[in-house]
């Protein structure tokens, strides 16, 4: 029997001695048919098959001095700025460097929150809003005689309020002025007042009348309702007047009214 290149048969093909075929095939040959894959990288002129160790930023594993692959543990890699604390590890993970919470209620019922924006920016919850705001009207009349009921209601101004904060409810307070201007010839008398609440009251115990006779009421009243954020909700003022006599009349009244609007 005759061998091609690269093979060997030894023995003589007797029961005792059987024939052996041995093959060597080089390193040359066999190298064409190998390639790297994800991860891997071949060098056919060397045959070394060895990891890919990606180029990226940011990428942690390398190979270690024992020449395995490496991945570095976390507190060689992990950077904690202000608000953050620990190393990543098991023993040190990374959180909120929080602080003790100083108040007697619970946190769990008045703590507040702190959410994640669109642009994976931490937030907490929106500021608190002071607002204030004021209106005024004067309107004049035709010498309108003072009622004789108290606390007739002679005209009134309204105006809406609106909370500017989109985020929370609001509550509102008000500061309100009214104004009414009388003529009391002599002997007269009339009074002026908010509401059902009669504020100024006057008599002419003279000969002669008295002209622009007037006393500017206030009241500040914490208003009943709540804002809800961004409504609007109208507020009307009403200017009295009553126990009128002797031709006691008005002839101009201001309304003013201050708002505060405030929500935390």
């Amino acid at each position: 029997m005759q061998a091609g290149d690269n093979v060997t048969i030894s023995g003589s093909g007797s029961a005792a001695n059987p024939y052996v075929v041995s093959a060597e095939v080089p390193c040359e040959a066999v190298r064409p048919c190998l390639s790297g894959g994800p991860g891997i990288t071949y060098d056919q002129g060397s045959g070394v098959i060895a990891a890919h160790l990606s180029g990226q930023a940011g990428n942690n594993v390398s190979i270690g001095p024992d020449g395995g692959l490496l991945v570095p543990t976390a507190g060689g890699q992990v950077l904690t700025g202000c608000g953050l604390s620990g190393n990543g590890t098991a023993g040190s993970p990374v959180k909120a460097n929080t602080q003790a919470w100083p108040y007697p209620c619970s946190v769990d019922t008045f703590g507040g929150v702190v959410a994640c924006d669109s642009q994976g920016r931490l937030r907490s919850e929106p500021r608190g809003m002071v607002s204030f705001t004021s209106y005024s009207e004067s309107r004049d009349y035709n010498d309108v005689p003072i009622p004789a009921a108290q606390n007739t209601a002679l005209d009134t101004f309204s105006v809406n309020i609106t909370n500017p904060d989109t985020c929370r409810p609001a509550k509102v307070f008000t500061e309100r002025e009214i104004d009414v201007w009388m003529v009391l010839p002599a002997g007269a008398a009339g009074g002026t007042g908010v509401a059902s609440d009669e504020m100024f009251y006057m008599r002419n115990t003279g000969t002669g009348s008295i002209v622009g006779v007037h006393s500017q009421g206030t009241k500040f009243l914490a208003e009943s309702f709540t804002l809800a954020p961004g409504a609007s909700a109208p507020i009307t003022l009403t200017a009295t007047g009553g126990r009128g006599s002797g031709g006691a009349y008005y002839y101009s009244i201001v309304f003013i009214m201050r708002a505060m609007i405030i929500s935390l």
